[in-house]
């Protein structure tokens, strides 16, 4: 097994999404899927996960076998991310209640949250608040984050405020934007809802609110509703609540069928799929949008070795981005030859994308572009 420190340097960047919600709305079995593992216990009864799982995730990535084709790579290596199977939250947790306090401390160490919403009726599972209501889970879910959120900012208002009577600039800014913060988290609104300008970006990140954190919904279905996730009314519900409170991304999953689709060799997962009448269990495209959530996007090397999908921050530049694959590529970077994924593979090959003009030498200054493929040059 790889060592956790190793991870970065050897995959690219290394983020984390937290995967949260009420007990028994199906975390741990999704969790299970996602990391094809079975870290997570999956029971029917409430706090079955305790201490938080931690597994590793493949980014799904159409690109890489053509890719593979083209290059006649020996072997794809994919993007990864991890996922965190936290503790399920009830209301109070702010407060102490359930497992709150080790909820509300594994959630502040990821950087983004998806929050699975039962959306299905099943008399055998039980839901802790005795009735299935996506929407007052979500509701639950926020209002213990934001009373969490009001505390920290409390908290850290008076110590600013310490700071800025020795007439501390950093510490006065800090304090006029908690001061704003508090009557917006106050009508229960999530940090993240908070109209902020370039420079109170970063700072509202160093308050390291819960609510700040970026967010994707993961409505949980039976395997019947994938033929038609929009027909389920506990899905148009949720469409419709975090469209007008939350404007986030909104992903319809069976993390159920998707657990049963692990545990099978990719073509019988795929003929099983097509004798249902769908193309996916829901979870691929959950990856790629919480990939995305988290601000990242890849840059892909194609040699006879291997074809490998390096995780980048959107905005990276040229030596940044060549420092993910050592520190040396960063320190001794001269040039970066870049030709668009869609443009190579029309080409057919590198030497007829570069007779085609449409392989470029960029400098320090290129900033990166998903599905850019890329050779470094640089100073040994």
């Amino acid at each position: 097994m790889l060592a956790p420190q190793s991870l970065p340097r050897m995959f690219g960047l290394l983020m984390q999404a937290g995967i949260v919600g009420l007990p028994n709305v199906g975390k741990s079995t999704l969790f299970n899927a996602v990391t094809r593992s079975r870290k997570a216990e999956a029971a029917n009864y409430p706090f079955c996960t305790i201490e938080p799982n931690v597994g590793v995730v493949q980014v799904p990535d159409a690109r890489l076998q053509p890719l593979k084709d083209l290059a006649k790579a020996q072997k794809i290596i994919p993007a990864i991310i991890e996922m965190v199977d936290i503790a399920g939250l009830v209301a109070g947790a702010s407060k102490g209640e359930g497992l709150g306090n080790q909820f509300l401390a594994n959630i502040r160490e990821v950087d983004a949250i998806i929050q699975v919403v039962r959306c299905f009726d099943d008399s055998d599972i039980i839901h802790s608040m005795g009735s299935v209501d996506p929407v007052r889970d979500i509701e639950v879910i926020m209002t213990e984050l934001v009373l969490a959120d009001l505390q920290s900012v409390e908290s850290q208002i008076e110590r600013q405020r310490r700071r800025a009577k020795g007439q501390d600039k950093e510490a006065q800014a800090n304090v006029n934007l908690l001061e704003k913060l508090i009557p917006h988290l106050n009508e229960g609104k999530p940090a993240n809802r908070f109209p902020l300008n370039e420079e109170e970006l970063p700072r509202l990140k160093s308050f390291c609110l819960l609510s700040s954190k970026p967010v994707i919904f993961a409505c949980n279905v039976k395997e019947d509703d994938l033929l038609d996730p929009g027909a389920n009314p506990y899905v148009q519900k949720v469409r419709a609540y975090v469209k007008e409170q939350h404007d986030a991304a909104v992903c319809v999953i069976s993390s159920r069928l998707e657990e049963e689709l692990s545990e099978m060799e990719p073509e019988e997962a795929r003929s099983f799929l097509e004798e249902m009448g769908v193309n996916d269990s829901g979870v691929s495209q959950l990856i790629q949008a919480t990939y995305d959530l988290l601000g990242l996007a890849s840059y892909l090397t194609a040699g006879e070795k291997e074809v490998r999908a390096w995780t980048f921050r959107k905005g990276m530049k040229a030596p940044e981005c060549a420092g993910i694959i050592h520190t040396d590529f960063e320190k001794g970077f001269i040039k970066a030859e870049v030709v668009a994924y869609d443009e190579l593979i029309a080409a057919g090959s590198k030497a007829a994308a570069r007779d085609a003009g449409k392989m470029r030498i960029e400098g320090k200054e290129y900033v990166f572009k998903d599905g850019d493929v890329v050779e470094f040059r640089f100073n040994k």
